[in-house]
């Protein structure tokens, strides 16, 4: 049984910091502590840059990257190829793509994978707006860019399902130097940048089963 702290405050605080993924209540003590031993001003600072991310930063209208205005700098880019789009999980694989400067398209951010273990389904990502994009017919090329596990194959085949009505569309995924089981922000920029340069057509895919 966890030995209730003396202060109320430091109590609340250390709950709070233990919510964040990956943060057990020693660690969440810890940063509490260390922020008690800073200056006043310095946790203010702390205090308000947390408050103005969440009011101030939200989603682009567009791809679904975080973005401070309503259309995202990628999005806004005119020096982006508007016709190439790369479908991506989540916003911390748009940063690792763009680190390998091998992709000057748009991006699009799912929010998730199709996981019916997790009672995640079609409807609860991104992907009829993506489908909506592609309506429009500016898009050429869509990336599947999405992690070598069960559920990201399971994402990548239904997306290529749902395009298959506009077969002007290039639909490809990123070479296998991903490995099987891996994910994409974990995956080093070398190999991340040449699976994305070397990127087949995701229907080869199936001849290769």
């Amino acid at each position: 049984m966890e030995r209730e702290f003396e202060s109320g405050l430091l109590e609340a605080a250390v709950n709070e910091f233990a919510k964040l993924p990956g943060i057990g209540r020693k660690t969440a003590l810890r940063l509490v502590l260390y922020l008690l031993r800073q200056s006043e001003e310095s946790a203010v600072t702390f205090g308000e840059a947390i408050i103005r991310l969440r009011k101030e930063i939200g989603y682009c209208k567009e791809c679904h990257n975080i973005s401070e205005q309503e259309i995202c700098p990628i999005c806004a880019n005119p020096m982006r190829d508007k016709t190439t789009i790369c479908v991506v999980e989540n916003v911390k694989d748009v940063m690792s793509i763009e680190n390998t400067h091998q992709h000057n398209g748009l991006y699009h951010v799912l929010g998730g994978l199709i996981s019916p273990m997790d009672g995640i389904g079609p409807q609860d990502i991104e992907i009829d707006s993506l489908v909506q994009r592609v309506s429009t017919g500016e898009v050429k090329e869509v990336i599947l860019a999405l992690s070598a596990t069960m559920e990201g194959d399971t994402t990548d085949f239904y997306i290529f399902r749902r395009l298959a009505p506009y077969p002007e569309v290039k639909v490809t995924m990123l070479a296998r130097g991903v490995s099987v089981g891996n994910e994409i922000e974990y995956t080093d920029e070398l190999t991340l940048g040449r699976s994305i340069m070397n990127r087949t057509l995701f229907s080869d895919s199936f001849a290769k089963q």
